[in-house]
């Protein structure tokens, strides 16, 4: 079973997109759990609205997540996704340990940056795989990413935090999907966002596959 934790101590970075778009690609390759860890329940509102019977969903805390991990991993589930809460660092870094791999989406501005410190540390005291994503960028132009972006990069690189290759853009048919209960994938399939989602889900499963971290399971 794989884990992936869509973590970062600061809200409005985009965990919540990230989880469902994944999911819904997650759960082309194999079973597949969606788990809203996050009381504003951003995950729940768009799966309520969702007429498609998978993933599954389930709301998780602190006293219950031990327990959904292991049932998932005695169901046979292939994929857990995991969309933390921004602000309980305690159930971040248990959901840390038991992650195959932790993602951080990284809006490239200066608050999202320096908050995405926080979550490094965090990681790297528990010896935990890592990978953060910019998230919500300005669009490639004439296939260059832009200077905020780029700028972005090399700050993440400074503090030697893993990012993974290209980006999500900020475009329209990522809120158009959420509200209609659907993923990017299954909204637009050909689409750009479709093609960026798809890349980072593609680079997140490398990474899962390569640390296999489920304990208790």
């Amino acid at each position: 079973m794989h884990v992936i934790l869509v973590a970062t101590q600061k809200g409005g970075a985009g965990k919540s997109t990230l989880s469902a778009h994944f999911g819904a690609l997650a759960d082309r390759e194999g079973k597949t759990l969606l788990v809203d860890a996050d009381p504003q329940g951003s995950l729940m509102g768009w799966y309520q609205s969702r007429n498609a019977e998978t993933p599954l969903l389930v709301q998780a805390d602190s006293n219950n997540i031990s327990g959904i991990l292991d049932a998932a991993a005695a169901e046979d589930v292939e994929w857990v996704i995991i969309d933390s809460a921004p602000h309980n660092a305690p159930l971040m870094a248990a959901l840390m340990a038991r992650a195959s791999v932790t993602v951080v989406p990284v809006r490239p501005g200066p608050f999202d940056l320096r908050a995405a410190g926080a979550t490094l540390e965090m990681a790297r005291a528990l010896k935990a795989p890592i990978a953060c994503i910019i998230n919500a960028a300005p669009p490639i132009t004439r296939e260059n990413e832009t200077s905020i972006v780029a700028e972005a990069r090399a700050f993440l690189a400074g503090m030697d935090a893993p990012v993974l290759p290209g980006q999500v853009s900020q475009r329209a048919s990522f809120s158009h999907a959420l509200i209609t209960g659907q993923a990017v994938s299954e909204y637009e399939p050909d689409g750009r966002a479709a093609a960026e989602i798809s890349a980072m889900w593609s680079a997140v499963t490398e990474l899962a596959r390569a640390f296999p971290r489920t304990k208790g399971s």
